[in-house]
């Protein structure tokens, strides 16, 4: 059966341009402008989802962006909301929660064990025995959660964008646009915000057949489109409010940062559920959701109708139904109908039945709604002895409202309890805040646009220094529009109160009987309101559940608090447009040339490695191989690189890093380790001395302009007569490594390389192909090495004529992964990677980097002396067996040892120098100090085996970076 209805005046969707979708493996057709599930309600697809508890059948409730029963899955995104969320041509959706499908969900059979699963369940179950928690846990895990996070997706960029107005109006309904268009006449520059794609609020849905709004909703409509002292952004929602009127705007295409002077708040009101046996059956709607679906989608979302309401609203909304042809079997009012107004007359003059001071019993239905047992209210539940079964398709609820007041609570506003509106209302705003409509208590079309004019002129006043507070009751209704007590006890449950958590009115009673009597308390055991809707149509009748348990009034009782966010904000609009500074080497374009596969190391841009035709391992491997056995060129230009000089300047090395840097002699470098005032390693280079008062510093990548701050920080706190020259992007650097460096640099350049003249660890300057040049003989790699520190403009030729000069020995240029591997081999870690933000030297087998006694003082000098001794983890090596797969293991992959975690992998590779998985491990004590074998779980949690080993790896007298490699060689 097709629900699509003939054409609404106000409605959303488009039917010049028809689109298919799929759902669950079905194909259906829908319009352009169709939600997710107006569409499938079109189709008559009345379940969309299954509850998080007991996954019990669920629908369309509010179609206010409040349905969290109706969450999707697409290709790219968990957890859409069907209800506000356009269906796009081709879409391909699932249910999310649902194990199987929404008719036939696997999981159904969960409900029958609800006795089991009382409130609080999960804090004092599963936990003993201990041995069995693992079991549960899995289960526990797989139940968890709602959709699927697509691990394959692909990164959205959002931009965020600033803005400043006068005056910032959140909500274009009545009310909203009434206040925004009065300020703007008075010369205000004003932003309007609605969260729907179009303005007009409830005008266009509840009040969509009233003759009397017509001229007043288009003249609205059209001076706030076009008045040119006022911004609309539609689609958008204020997420949060800060301090001094900051407030994110999210938008389809990111967040508007706006700061306002100040702020009307036009929300209105959310419509709340009457709580009663089934009241979650599909079929069982808000009559307000019902009447967005008309109006909006042009949905006739049942056949046969039965209204429940204690207001006007529902009266409205039967009339709404009959006029898209929807037969209204009754008409439930759980007070007398001598207190409506002229909708409920022309409700009986259409002959439909009225029953006063009744409620609803129960709904009866498997999937949906099929009848109600309806009865007169005695007290908190129903007389059995008058009852009445209707047979109904649709139930629409109209029993009560909220005030959309999470941004006025977010300010630091208060609110307080109307007796006679039965609603909270605005008592006391923080300057710059104002309130007006039904979020204030003004219900009727006169009262709102009054309230409206009203805060329109307040605002003015504040911003022109001429404030005074108006009275907030001014214009408020003095008809309640709201029940008191709209909840129906029944003996055997299912009467939910969150719809989110699966929450019954019993599973509140015994949380209150438990001790949980504060509504702070309670929310976090029950955890009612805690679910995506965050309480917007199950807080207040938990509150009625408390102070009635209580024997308090409402305003005692009190309610929760409201955090931003205000509505579930997605993290691609929180990062931003992705603002990440790119650099590259003056040798990039080469390596671009030559099939090089980069990564980002920091803000650069580095070759990983080089090769297009072979698969990567093996295009790593064979750089390592020919490092070791020929000749290598790597470009190292991302290593930071400063010159310090001045009489101080020995003295500021000995502050800053571990070793003595004082008494280096010229023309050689040393080791340097930089540490924080807690011992904690923050970075690592080399520093050698050009002259008495003159060091050549490098420092890792990543921390080059950190390591520069901290030096001049020193410069500054001790006033040292020192200059520093970051000359990290004005130099070039290059390294030569493998048994062939020598032989091939020695032609290019002035410099002697001779043992004698140029030891390990020297550094010496000259020239090399005709340009200046520093060259530092080190190893990082474990192999005969230089690095060639150079003019930036000079790097290309260079590099050129080292690549040329080293073909006779086949030369190879490796990337960032082989030099990664080649430098585990031999057993030197990464800042950052073998390393966090707790580890000090001793942990990582450093000690001979941090000489205590041979300065007075340095950084961290007082914390390593006290850590030295209370070593709690140690970075150990270890090799797998020759044979393991060489991807098996990785990098964060924990060690366990008797169930326990005693550690986690740092950093693994294949080695193809020892023909076997090796890597590094970070393990706690006093694991670490045994010889036990280590135990890794991988990724399908096995536990792999992997046997201990001495560092380093490869080469350990490290001769084959000294004078003997020569003889190695031969």
């Amino acid at each position: 059966m097709n629900y699509r209805l003939e054409p609404q005046p106000y409605e959303w969707i488009s039917r010049d341009n028809a689109i298919r979708f799929t759902f669950e493996g079905r194909e259906f057709q829908a319009f352009e402008g169709d939600s997710i599930s107006s569409g499938l309600l079109a189709n008559g697809q009345s379940i969309l989802g299954r509850s998080f508890k007991y996954h019990r059948p669920r629908g369309a409730l509010t179609l206010a962006n409040h349905d969290v029963n109706a969450l999707f899955q697409t290709d790219e995104k968990p957890n859409v909301r069907g209800d506000v969320v356009a269906l796009e041509p081709g879409m391909t959706l699932t249910a999310c929660n649902v194990n199987g499908t929404v008719i036939k969900d696997k999981d159904a059979k969960i409900e029958y064990a609800a006795r089991f699963l009382p409130v609080g369940f999960y804090y004092k179950t599963f936990h003993k025995p201990k041995k069995l928690f693992p079991f549960w846990e899995k289960i526990i895990r797989s139940k968890a959660g709602l959709g699927q996070v697509n691990t394959q997706w692909d990164a959205q960029r959002q931009s965020k964008s600033y803005a400043f107005c006068d005056l910032l109006v959140i909500g274009a309904g009545l009310s909203g646009m009434q206040s925004a268009l009065a300020a703007a006449d008075a010369q205000l520059n004003v932003v309007l915000v609605d969260e729907n794609p179009f303005i007009g609020g409830s005008l266009d849905y509840q009040l969509a057949h009233e003759p009397r709004v017509k001229a007043l909703r288009e003249s609205l409509k059209a001076s706030v489109s076009t008045h040119p002292n006022i911004r609309l952004y539609t689609s958008t929602l204020a997420v949060g409010w800060y301090t001094d009127h900051y407030l994110p705007l999210l938008t389809p295409h990111g967040i508007i940062k706006l700061r306002s002077r100040a702020v009307v708040h036009a929300t209105g009101v959310m419509e709340q559920p009457a709580v009663f046996r089934n009241n979650d059956l599909p079929g069982v709607m808000m009559a307000s959701g019902i009447q967005r679906l008309i109006s909006r989608y042009a949905v006739k979302p049942g056949q046969n109708a039965l209204v429940l309401t204690s207001n006007d609203e529902g009266y409205r909304a039967a009339l709404d139904m009959c006029e898209a042809g929807i037969a209204v079997v009754a008409v439930v009012d759980m007070e007398s109908i001598a207190q409506r107004g002229e909708w409920a007359e022309r409700v009986l003059a259409k002959g439909i039945r009225v029953l006063e001071k009744h409620g609803i019993y129960e709904a009866i239905g498997r999937q949906s709604v099929q009848r109600v047992i309806v009865a007169p209210l005695s007290g908190e539940s129903c007389d059995l002895a008058k009852k009445d079964v209707i047979d109904c398709d649709l139930i629409a609820m109209s029993v009560g409202w909220v005030p959309a007041a999470q941004l006025i609570y977010q300010a630091g506003g208060k609110l307080s309890y109307d007796e006679t509106l039965q609603q909270f209302v605005p008592e006391s705003l923080p300057k710059g805040i104002f309130v007006c409509g039904r979020l204030n208590g003004a219900f009727t079309v006169d009262q709102r646009i009054s309230d409206a004019k009203a805060v329109a002129q307040e605002a003015v006043a504040f911003l022109k220094g001429q404030h005074e507070p108006r009275d907030l009751s001014q214009y408020r209704d003095t008809t309640a529009h709201s029940h008191p007590w709209p909840i129906i006890e029944h003996p055997k449950g299912k009467n939910f109160i969150d719809f989110d958590e699966d929450l019954q009115l019993k599973d509140l009673k015994n949380a209150i009987l438990e001790g949980f009597d504060n509504i702070e308390l309670l929310k976090r055991f029950s955890t009612v309101g805690m679910g995506p809707s965050q309480g917007k149509h199950s807080n207040m009748n938990a509150i009625r559940v408390l102070a009635r348990a209580q024997g308090l009034s409402i305003n005692a009782t009190g309610s929760t608090t409201a955090r931003p966010f205000f509505h579930p904000v997605p993290i691609s609009a929180l990062a931003g447009r992705r603002f990440r500074p790119e650099r590259r080497s003056p040798l990039h374009a080469w390596h671009e040339a030559h099939q090089a596969k980069f990564m980002e190391a920091g803000v650069w841009l580095r070759p990983e490695y080089y090769g297009a035709s072979s698969a990567r391992l093996d295009c790593i491997q064979e750089e390592v191989e020919a490092v070791r056995s020929r000749l290598g060129i790597i470009d190292v230009s991302t290593l930071g690189k400063i010159e310090v000089m001045g009489p101080d300047a020995a003295r500021l090395l000995d502050l800053a890093y571990t070793m003595k840097m004082s008494t280096l002699k010229q023309g050689m470098t040393r080791y340097a380790l930089m540490v924080d005032d807690s011992g904690v390693i923050i970075d690592d280079g080399i520093v050698g001395r050009v002259a008495s008062d003159q060091f050549y510093v490098t420092a890792t990548t990543s921390h080059a302009d950190a390591t520069y701050k901290v030096l001049s920080k020193y410069v500054q706190f001790c006033r040292l007569n020192v200059r520093l020259v970051n000359r990290t992007g004005s130099l070039a650097a290059i390294n030569l490594a493998g048994p062939e460096s020598r032989k091939v640099l020695a032609p290019l350049t002035s410099i002697s390389l001779s043992e004698s003249d140029f030891p390990y660890l020297g550094m010496r300057e000259g020239l090399l192909c005709g340009y200046p040049v520093r060259l530092i003989r080190v190893g990082f790699v474990g192999e005969l090495g230089y690095e060639i520190h150079l003019p930036h403009d000079a790097a290309l030729e260079v590099w050129q004529r080292l690549m040329a000069a080293g073909q006779t020995v086949g030369i190879k240029p490796f990337g960032v992964e082989a030099q990664r591997i080649l430098r585990l081999e031999k057993g030197h870690i990464i800042i950052g990677q073998d390393t966090d933000g707790l580890t000090h030297p001793y942990e990582v087998g450093m000690s001979w980097a941090v000489p205590l006694n041979s300065k007075a003082w340095f950084t961290g000098k007082p914390s390593l002396a006290r850590l030295k001794s209370s070593c709690q983890r140690q970075l150990v090596g270890f090799k797998l067996a020759q044979g393991a797969p060489k991807d098996l293991v990785k990098e964060c992959h924990l060690v366990i040892d008797n169930n326990e975690m005693v550690g986690r992998v740092t950093s693994v590779a294949y080695s193809p120098t020892q023909q076997c998985v090796i890597g590094l491990v970070m393990l706690d004590q006093p694991y670490a100090d045994t010889s036990n074998p280590i135990h890794i779980r991988v990724d399908d949690g096995r536990l792999i085996r992997g046997e201990r080993c001495r560092l380093p790896f490869y080469d350990p007298e490290g001769i084959r970076q000294t004078s003997a490699v020569e003889e190695v060689l031969l």
